[in-house]
């Protein structure tokens, strides 16, 4: 998926091109970033598993959680939490992004103060 800046938003591709309980990784702004599309709308965390740096756009999706394909952690979409049993001794957390929609295409938003500068 190509990104292109709008405002603070960046558009990331079309809703429809993320399937029903699926995830698909896009950046924006240095940030690799999981969207993830559910019954409850969509929802956008880091790409990254903290662990082993799973890539979680590929994990199992259900009750809300996305579960890393390498080694099962789970984690909340919308908090971003660790969850369940395979906690790590410290408890890890991801990055959680606003999303957004306009006709059909799918915004984010990542902080400017988070947003990795362009060289000129």
């Amino acid at each position: 998926m190509n990104s292109t800046a709008i405002d603070t938003w960046t558009a990331v591709g079309r809703v429809e091109d993320i399937p029903l309980w699926e995830g698909r990784r896009v950046t924006v702004g240095g940030h690799r970033i999981a969207v993830f599309r559910t019954e409850s709308g969509i929802h956008a965390v880091g790409a990254d598993c903290p662990h082993a740096d799973g890539p979680l756009q590929d994990g199992l999706v259900a009750d809300g959680c996305v579960t890393c394909p390498l080694h099962g952690w789970r984690f909340s979409l919308l908090t971003g939490e660790q969850l369940g049993t395979l906690r790590a001794k410290a408890t890890s957390t991801l990055e959680v992004y606003d999303v957004g929609e306009r006709d059909g295409v799918l915004l984010l938003r990542v902080p400017a103060e988070q947003l990795t500068p362009v060289a000129a």
